[in-house]
């Protein structure tokens, strides 16, 4: 008898300890994943990427201390990196052929699986905020073009000019690549940005935000407005934010596919992230995801030699970086 209660001490005493160091929530982002040298990188460079991820993360790891929501946490944070011309998602986007920015985002929760997506939008200064309007007053799931532009506008959001998303880092790399005549280069392969999150009332949501291929033509649209490839979420499973070359993730539905790998091969979050960026090297597609299961556990996968990417628990653990 006396056995039986020291064990049940313990293990009442363990129960504790866990739940005292187990996430109430969590959030991941990234960056974009590309072909990145760590040579050509300098230490100041690398800083600035440093600080607006952990910016980043600090707005929707306050919003889910605070008791808000993961769809809260993930509009806020991916709003963040709209904002910094750093990155491939509205203010850096990359050029069309055309000389114009295109934009793409979607959002999507994992408690109805409810979903929002924008494409090829010209004149919207936060993607993700619509995409996140289209998913909560419109029947609808994906609007492109002039039609989002008009939902938007109906919507009391204000349009910006084209120039607005200009850059000269991005400008430069659309004429390096009409020079050489060439339809895609490694450079700019990465910067789209994406944020999963869990809060506290154990709901999950994810999204993603992209200015899509430099010199990209005939209205192209990648993987990043496409519910289960690009984004996914599911309360049961996880949530899932991709970026890469569009066309792969695509053709695997990629983001979707980890949820089933989960769901019916009983894979853990960074086991299906691993496999199916194992799919993705075998068709020869680049990239990565991250992932974001409903016990806060995280994942970073990536085929590139870099990453922009990082997390943060409430239990204090983190981890901001670039480089595998």
């Amino acid at each position: 008898m006396k056995r039986l209660i020291l064990c049940l001490a313990i293990f009442l005493s363990t129960f504790i300890v866990w739940a005292q160091l187990a996430p109430k929530y969590a959030i991941v982002i990234h960056g974009g994943a590309g072909v990145m040298d760590q040579k050509d990188m300098t230490p100041e460079i690398q800083k600035e990427y440093l600080i607006v991820l952990n910016r980043a993360l600090q707005i929707g790891d306050s919003v889910l201390s605070h008791g808000g929501t993961c769809l809260d946490a993930v509009e806020k944070t991916i709003v963040i990196m709209e904002d910094s011309p750093l990155f491939n998602a509205g203010k850096g986007a990359v050029f069309t052929h055309d000389g114009l920015v295109e934009l793409d985002a979607s959002i999507m929760e994992g408690l109805s699986l409810k979903a929002g997506a924008i494409a090829a939008v010209r004149d919207i200064k936060n993607p993700i905020r619509v995409a996140r309007t289209v998913m909560e007053k419109s029947e609808h799931v994906l609007l492109n073009g002039m039609g989002a532009s008009q939902f938007a506008k109906e919507q009391g959001f204000a349009p910006v000019e084209n120039s607005y998303f200009h850059t000269e880092k991005r400008l430069k790399s659309l004429q390096e690549l009409l020079k050489k005549e060439r339809e895609t280069t490694t450079n700019d392969k990465h910067g789209t940005v994406g944020c999963v999150a869990l809060d506290s009332f154990g709901n999950i949501a994810a999204g993603t935000s992209t200015g899509g291929m430099t010199n990209k033509k005939y209205g192209r649209i990648g993987d990043s407005p496409i519910i289960g490839a690009g984004t996914y979420a599911n309360n049961e499973t996880g949530g899932f934010s991709c970026t890469g070359h569009g066309e792969y993730y695509i053709r695997l539905g990629f983001s979707r596919d980890i949820s089933a790998l989960m769901e019916y091969k009983k894979l853990s979050v960074q086991e299906a992230c691993r496999e199916e960026v194992g799919k993705l090297t075998k068709l020869g597609g680049t990239g990565g995801v991250i992932g974001l299961d409903k016990k806060g556990n995280v994942a970073m996968e990536f085929n590139t030699s870099g990453m922009f990417r990082g997390y943060i628990k409430s239990n204090g653990e983190k981890k901001v970086a670039i480089f595998k």
